[in-house]
Order: C-alpha cells, then sequence, then structure tokens
C-alpha cells in the first residue's frame, strides 16, 4: 500500500528529529506527536516507509554515532555510552557487542590498529560501510548466535 506524500513528510519529520537528537528519549507516543498521528499509525507506517521500526532505526543511529565517536576521539567509553543516549552502561556494550560483533574497545583497538584510508573515500561510502545490520532485532539477533554457536560446538564435538 502506498502512502500519501503528506505521511511521508510527517514520518521524514520524525525521522530527522531521531536524526539530530538520537540521544534523546524517544518513545513512540513523541514521536508520533512530531508527525500528528496516533502511535499505532506511526510505528506501523515508519515501518511499511523505512523497512525497519522507529526503536531500530534508534538503535542503528546511535551505534553509528558510538563507533565514530570510538574511532575519531579520545574520549572514554563511559562518556560515549552516555552522550549518545545509553542510560547505562552494561547495556550499552551489551547491545553495542550484539550489533557490531565486538564490544567498544575492541573496535577501538582495530579501527586505530588498522591504516586509515578514509580520506580518500566518499563520505557517503564511508558512512554506508559502517552502518550496522539490524534487519532483525536485536534480542532475536542474539538468539541466532546463541544457536550457531550451539551447533558449532555439537559438531566440533563430534569430530
Amino acid at each position: 500500500m502506498a502512502q500519501s506524500p503528506e505521511l511521508l513528510r510527517r514520518l521524514l519529520r520524525a525521522k530527522d528529529r531521531m536524526d539530530r537528537a538520537s540521544h534523546e528519549a524517544w518513545p513512540i507516543h513523541r514521536l508520533a506527536h512530531v508527525s500528528a498521528v496516533s502511535a499505532s499509525h506511526f510505528a506501523r507506517s515508519f515501518k511499511e516507509a523505512f523497512g525497519v521500526p522507529p526503536h531500530r532505526y534508534l538503535l542503528t543511529r546511535r551505534i553509528e554515532r558510538a563507533v565514530a565517536l570510538l574511532r575519531d576521539t579520545d574520549l572514554p567509553i563511559t562518556d560515549i555510552a552516555f552522550q549518545t543516549g545509553w542510560k547505562s552502561l552494561g547495556t550499552f556494550g551489551r547491545i553495542f557487542r550484539d550489533i557490531t560483533g565486538e564490544n567498544p574497545g575492541q573496535l577501538r583497538a582495530r579501527e586505530r590498529s588498522s591504516p586509515d584510508d578514509r580520506e580518500n573515500v566518499p563520505e557517503c561510502m564511508v558512512r554506508a560501510a559502517d552502518r550496522p545490520d539490524l534487519k532483525m532485532a536485536v534480542l532475536e539477533k542474539r538468539r541466532k548466535t546463541s544457536v550457531e554457536r550451539m551447533d558449532r560446538s555439537s559438531t566440533e564435538d563430534l569430530l
């Protein structure tokens, strides 16, 4: 079902607000208010328009920002967690690891140890390459990873 241009503009308004202030809390009712629609209509329409639910989109933006800060600054990981909107360092670390596959300290060490040729690559390409993969919910991704680990260990036991 195609969405009206007016609704898409309203959804983009909410998406732009999340982009500008991803460190803030963005519950569905607040985003719906920005878009001037009901909360349930907003959640359905956002996912239909952008392919991911609003919360997952916000997580992606926060992780993208955290990766950039880890790579480009010497800020402590705790400061980065709070600057990117996390209330708990433990939650930040767990979700960061679930999405990127490594903890913040490992990512920072890897980024700093490899030679940086990013200045020769257009910024849009760098951002696309660094974008976290959040095609599925974080809990679903965590569950899938643990099942894969169990399958590998049972296969290794057979050998």
